[in-house]
């Protein structure tokens, strides 16, 4: 077997492993941030759960880290009050962001870890089957019940060679989206192989891994061998080590070889993670602002080579340099060892260890800049300014270009980037909270501030549903799309009501006024619709604002299953062509809708009552997911069963 399917058969709970197949597996951890957390946690305390069933679970504050507002604060007091009455640990704003900090301190070769972040599979760095999901299928994994997931087919990358001098492995990824782009990996896992992955340390293959979620993969996975090893001892973990690696001989459904001595620096290009070029086709463009860090790349190595080639230099007078740590353990080492006055003593700005920047928290861009930055995702308006062109590179690149005011290939540079793994790195876990020891729960008082509202939830599914063609869309709408997360919304994650107000404002700023006096409707959309974050919001957000179906060419894997969740129809037009026969505007039915879903029907006929002719949709769900679609929704479905 391959290492995926040795994972995933020995956490395996029910269904035939099989490519295509539904299975359900054993989940040993959970992840939840604070912007998707606490739904999260609020749908947890709706199911009547003490306490958690896993190995481990973690609430991490690291989003929503901007207080201008009582509103965050509030939220961090919930997460903090609520993981520590239902034996979750919680890890405090500063200590870092989840994926970083997870790889340093929890991750376990082997397990399986569910999060409610996209983000998530960067445990696949060290060997986890790590999978990004919505917060209310990571709630029911905190309840003890089994993930349920379509058995992947595996894609083997298989490097060869060795990075050249100032290629980084952010570079690896980004070929791997130029030659698969960010549809490529929908239904996979990529699982890494080769000679060229003794090369690579913990932190460069979890680079890689994050950003595998930009393909639509399920997750990515390395194996875990004696540099895991190495990295686990040097966090006082080696104790949770075990050797990983897929059969002599095993098998996979496709193999993607890439020979890294043959790569060069290169840049994903507005407004996609897809749009890939070398650096030096791309040219030296004009730079206004550069972003270091990120969960892809803000680990020590990152910030220790930012920190030599910035060293005894001077940041561009047109550039604005801001720099993120990824975790308060990074961010310690580089003020113990100088690197931090180096960064400083060349004009950077430091910012604390969050996500920040990427997910428009703080630091946008000016009016039409070109902002090159080293994390993962640059879909239109997600910087937080719409008119700015962002560019993703390795941080080798992004340092030099810092410098010089234009793209630049850092192979120009004459410096010693090696930097040696720490024998020992800085532990202190002191802005991790314990939960209440067993039995001490009832202790804890759980505390709910003024914005957190109830969320909606789904009703049976009516015999037939009829509704207006609300909006119209392109292909790739990303949840950002959907729900915005700009700083200014962040902070009402818990309000569903106040953020229906902007749910799909980027693409038309009329859309909620109009839902909401059209009391709910119908979505069409092109291809890969929900792609990125797993924020379940853009399917909570739709719910409440009475969307009833969604008709697309394809859809996204999270968003798929978050809209599924929450009792709303993901419809899959049989012929993409149908799409163009569909108008803004148009009266579109399901006649007989649950008595054909109660029989097992996977195609179902879409009526266009104003165009007077009907089109075939694709909806095949599982025999859970129909009763969550005729229940309307996850939470009514579990009810439903006692």
């Amino acid at each position: 077997m391959n290492l995926t399917q040795k994972i995933l058969n020995d956490h395996l709970v029910s269904g035939t492993p099989k490519a295509g197949e539904e299975v359900s597996i054993r989940i040993d951890q959970t992840l939840t941030q604070d912007s998707t957390g606490t739904m999260a946690y609020l749908q947890f305390e709706a199911m009547g759960i003490g306490r958690v069933k896993t190995r481990r679970s973690v609430a991490y504050i690291d989003h929503n880290t901007l207080q201008t507002g009582f509103e965050n604060a509030d939220d961090h007091q919930y997460i903090q009050s609520v993981a520590k009455k239902h034996g979750i640990y919680c890890s405090k704003p500063g200590n870092g962001i989840c994926h970083q900090v997870h790889l340093e301190r929890f991750g376990v070769p082997g397990m399986t870890l569910l999060g409610s972040d996209s983000h998530t599979p960067t445990g696949g760095g060290i060997g986890m089957l790590a999978i990004g999901a919505g917060g209310l299928d990571v709630a029911v994994a905190m309840g003890g019940g089994a993930y349920y997931l379509t058995y992947p087919k595996v894609v083997e990358i298989r490097l060869t060679g060795k990075l050249p001098y100032a290629v980084a492995a952010k570079d690896i990824i980004l070929e791997v989206l130029r030659r698969l782009s960010v549809k490529g990996g929908v239904g996979k896992v990529m699982e890494y192989t080769g000679e060229g992955v003794r090369s690579l340390t913990v932190p460069e293959r979890a680079t890689i891994a994050n950003m595998g979620a930009e393909l639509g993969a399920t997750t990515s996975v390395f194996p875990s061998d004696e540099v895991t090893r190495a990295f686990l001892k040097a966090q006082g973990r080696e104790g949770d080590f075990r050797e990983l690696s897929a059969d002599e001989g095993a098998e996979y459904d496709e193999t993607v070889q890439i020979c890294l001595d043959e790569l060069e620096p290169l840049v994903a290009r507005p407004h996609m993670p897809d749009n890939v070029e070398t650096v030096k086709n791309v040219g030296p463009i004009k730079v206004d602002q550069v972003f270091i860090g990120s969960c892809t790349n803000s680990s020590y190595q990152d910030m220790m080579r930012v920190a030599r080639i910035l060293k005894g230099k001077t940041v561009h007078p047109d550039v604005s340099l801001v720099i993120g740590p990824g975790s308060k353990q990074v961010l310690t080492m580089l003020a113990k060892n100088g690197a931090l006055a180096d960064m400083l003593g060349a004009g950077a700005r430091i910012l604390e260890s969050a996500c920040g920047p990427c997910i428009g928290m703080g630091q946008s861009p000016k009016t039409n800049a070109v902002s090159v930055r080293t994390n993962n995702r640059n879909f239109y308006a997600r910087s937080g300014t719409a008119s700015a062109g962002i560019y993703l590179t390795s941080c080798e690149t992004a340092a030099v270009t810092a410098l010089t005011g234009v793209l630049t290939d850092p192979r120009t540079l004459d410096i010693d980037l090696t930097v040696d793994q720490p024998a020992l790195f800085e532990i202190n876990d002191n802005l991790v909270i314990p939960p209440a020891a067993e039995g001490r729960e009832d202790e804890v008082e759980v505390v709910r501030g003024p914005n957190i509202k109830p969320f909606p939830l789904g009703h049976d599914l009516e015999d037939s549903v009829r509704g207006r063609v609300l909006l119209k869309m392109e292909d790739n709408i990303t949840t950002d799309h959907i729900m915005p997360s700009n700083a200014k919304l962040l902070p009402f994650r818990s309000n569903i009501p106040h953020l229906s107000d902007f749910c799909l404002t980027p693409v038309d700023e009329t859309f909620p006024a109009r839902a909401k006096a059209e009391k709910g409707g119908i979505l069409v959309a092109g291809a890969n619709y929900g792609q990125g974050s797993s924020r379940e919001h853009a399917a909570l957000v739709p719910l409440y604002l009475g969307i009833r179906a969604v008709a697309a060419k394809s859809f996204a894997r999270i968003h798929q299953a978050n809209l599924i969740n929450n009792g709303i129809l993901p419809l899959s037009f049989a012929e993409e062509s149908d799409y163009d026969r569909i108008d803004q505007g148009d009266e579109l039915s399901l006649p007989g809708i649950r008595a054909a879903i109660e029989a097992g029907r996977d195609e179902l006929e879409l009526r266009n009552e104003t165009k007077q002719e009907s089109y075939w949709v694709k909806m095949p769900l599982t025999e859970r997911q129909k009763g969550m679609i005729l229940a309307g929704g996850l939470i009514n479905f579990i009810r439903t069963q006692g």
